[in-house]
């Protein structure tokens, strides 16, 4: 008998609120071998982790992956979001610790939390009870008698958080130590972030605090039947940030994994539809997710939870309420609005997807889905009693935007006898009625990525949006020509999140106030991120670090990032210069002109164009990555040796003077196989930074800078 094939293989499971769906894909060609997804476990007696294992289970038993194939598992969870929304939280009692005088005497009222409310109309809240010790009088017997008082008076879960911890955690950790040796699940406030705000770090540890028993079961139940299908590589649950960490990892801080599910479909526009820079658009049948990719990074800001501010990293995601479900709201006259109710909330069908012949005598009927609703949400009664509804995927059907290979396609002519009696109610043509309904999410839709362009000072001539999710046609093509902007539809769009999944990296973020921060300073926190990236199951070899330096506030970030195995994504076919060319003039879009290759090295290609008296710039990898997209700049080749110089040449010439202060450029540097960026607001910080990136280098050696021009 032939001796079977050996293959690696990447799995990646994403549990939505219905389906829970799971993607095996190929470790080196990222071809997907095969998809499976059952219904979401929330009921299960081991909730969703339940249909997690069933779905992973399934996935390899189908497509005939051996336990000895798989090189990577990784899930995303809802069960931290879910368990914040449901108030299925512990009870969190707080060790506090200051020293004295004025210090403690602050300390001791930041460190007095009160309840912390997660939805204040039904009462959800974390009970919270407090207990504090002066420093000097820190002792494990004091300890473990603070820790039996919380305990008694209903703490089921322990926090422990001393001011200025930051600098020195041997506090927190005693107090760890003790809670750990009597049982209790425990959580120190400097292992979940190093910034100095003693109550909102304090807050967080308390969140991260009330999760960890519920997170600490689903974690065991899911890891002991991975292991009991064979499969011995680490278990990887997917961060809100759109990293992945060691379940080992998760058991200490779960709160890093609420949020994951936008998340992991970010994470697959960039990793499997080489999106490094566009608006990404998640259309369900209830709620759009809107996020940014910008120069193959996605857009990532403090998390809120429950209405409080933590220190918490995740994808700065926009949640909208109009997706390809929602209902349409009217008077007389016109559509009032759409949304925030979808066709499954009235129980009803839509419209283009309910058969033609059904569809006899509609008659108008004005309901409120849900009884604290508005009355103005239209719904159709049919002949045979049926009621259905008209929604944004019938809009779309009707105005012919819905190609027959998405998975919105549906009968046309169904949704125009739907929409037939409201449009003569209000005196206007069925397209009318359709183009006013798009109009309103338009209005939604172009808000919401306006602002993101603002804050991320997006380029609008090389932003793409990218479409996924079952509902993407029924929105994307429309917004994206309104606004003059191409638009990307990918195959594979419905299990976009699982791909992101199967194809995530292990992230690890370390921040710090620095004020004037010196080599040595970078230098320490790049080895604790990249240390923790290790530690969250990272290979060594694939670590990479990105540091950014807030000049106002003296935050310096260290984001370090690497794949749990030396080997993941060194196969990709690797493209030659035409294609290159190709990749580039696509994403210069058609008003770039004289595209040419500015420079390159033997893992870059670096175009120029021209467009309106500028010099738009794109970098492209030779994996087809588009690294950088700049609408004006310089490109120069040089010698590591010469760096110094050039940049302080591109420093001056490509400045902007405005009345009350100049702007610098920002700085891309295509070195080996990476490109580093750098921005800053003086040229001693940015060479600090090159520098740490650039020292070790061979003097000779060729590499790219760009200097990109700043208009903002």
């Amino acid at each position: 008998m032939a001796e079977r094939k050996h293959r690696a293989v990447r799995m990646g499971i994403d549990v939505g609120g219905t389906y829970t769906k799971c993607v095996a894909m190929d470790n080196e060609t990222h071809e997907i071998i095969g998809k499976n997804e059952v219904k979401t476990t929330h009921d299960d007696e081991n909730g969703v982790a339940a249909g997690v294992v069933q779905s992973f289970k399934n996935c390899m038993r189908e497509n005939g992956i051996a336990p000895e194939d798989v090189v990577f598992v990784a899930h995303s969870t809802t069960q931290a979001t879910n368990a914040f929304i449901e108030g299925d939280v512990a009870n969190v009692g707080i060790v506090g610790v200051a020293g004295g005088g004025l210090e403690g005497f602050l300390a001791k009222r930041q460190l007095a939390l009160k309840d912390i409310v997660l939805d204040e109309k039904v009462g959800r809240m974390i009970k919270v009870f407090n207990t504090f010790i002066k420093k000097k009088m820190l002792t494990e017997d004091l300890i473990n008698q603070n820790i039996d008082d919380l305990l008694n008076q209903g703490a089921q879960v322990i926090v422990a958080s001393m001011a200025f911890g930051v600098d020195s955690m041997d506090e927190e950790i005693m107090i760890h130590d003790c809670a750990e040796k009597k049982n209790v699940p425990v959580s120190m406030a400097s292992d979940i972030t190093k910034l100095y705000g003693l109550t909102r770090r304090t807050r967080t540890a308390a969140i991260n605090a009330s999760i960890l028993p519920k997170m600490m079961a689903t974690a065991n139940a899911t890891e002991s039947s991975v292991r009991e299908a064979g499969v011995t590589v680490p278990l990887m649950i997917m961060r809100g940030d759109g990293g992945v960490m060691e379940i080992g990892e998760m058991r200490k801080r779960p709160i890093l994994t609420a949020l994951s599910g936008p998340a992991a479909s970010v994470m697959g526009s960039l990793m499997y539809l080489r999106a490094s820079n566009a608006i990404y658009f998640e259309v369900g049948g209830t709620t759009t997710n809107i996020g940014v990719i910008k120069n193959g990074r996605p857009g990532v800001d403090y998390a809120q939870i429950g209405g409080h501010d933590t220190y918490i990293s995740s994808l700065d995601v926009r949640i909208l309420g109009c997706a390809g479900g929602s209902m349409v709201r009217i008077n007389d006259r016109e559509v009032v609005d759409v949304g925030p109710r979808s066709a499954h909330i009235a129980g009803c069908e839509y419209a283009c997807f309910t058969p033609e012949e059904e569809i006899v005598d509609p008659q108008i009927e004005m309901v409120s889905p849900k009884p604290s609703d508005p009355a103005d949400y239209v719904t159709i009664r049919l002949k045979n009693g049926k009621r259905i509804c008209f929604t944004n995927t019938c809009a779309a059907n009707v105005l012919g935007l819905i190609d027959e290979k998405y998975f919105a396609h549906g009968n046309a002519s169904a949704a125009r006898k739907a929409m037939q009696p409201v449009a003569d109610k209000m005196g206007i043509t069925v397209e009318q009625l359709a183009t006013q309904i798009l109009d309103k999410d338009f209005e939604k839709v172009n808000a919401c990525i306006n602002a993101l362009a603002e804050k991320y000072q997006l380029d609008h001539d090389s932003m793409k949006l990218v479409g996924c999710g079952g509902g993407a046609a029924s929105l994307v093509p429309y917004c994206a020509e309104k606004m003059g902007l191409q638009y990307d539809i990918p195959e594979n769009a419905e299990v976009i999140s699982s791909i992101g999944v199967a194809l995530s990296m292990v992230r690890d973020v370390v921040e710090r106030v620095i004020p004037s921060p010196t080599q040595e300073d970078i230098r320490e926190i790049k080895k604790e991120a990249a240390d923790a990236a290790v530690s969250s199951g990272a290979s060594p070899d694939t670590v990479e670090v990105h540091i950014e330096i807030d000049s106002q506030t003296g935050k310096v970030t260290a984001i370090a990032t690497g794949s749990t195995e030396v080997k993941t994504t060194d196969l990709l076919k690797e493209c030659d210069e035409n294609e290159a060319k190709e990749l580039a003039t696509q994403d210069f879009g058609p008003m770039v002109s004289q595209i040419r290759l500015a420079e390159k090295t033997d893992k870059f290609y670096v175009y120029q164009g021209e467009r309106d008296g500028k010099q738009p710039i794109r970098i492209v990898d030779k994996k087809g990555f588009i690294k950088v997209q700049c609408s004006n700049g310089k490109v120069v080749k040089c010698a590591v040796q010469d760096y110094k110089e050039v940049v302080e040449s591109i420093w001056k010439d490509v400045a902007v003077f405005k009345t009350d202060s100049i702007l610098r450029p920002d700085f891309f540097v295509c070195v080996g196989p990476r490109v580093g960026d750098y921005s800053a607001v003086d040229l001693e910080q940015i060479f600090l930074l090159m520098d740490l990136d650039l020292g070790d280098r061979e003097p000779e050696e060729e590499i790219i800078i760009v200097g990109s021009v700043t208009e903002i």
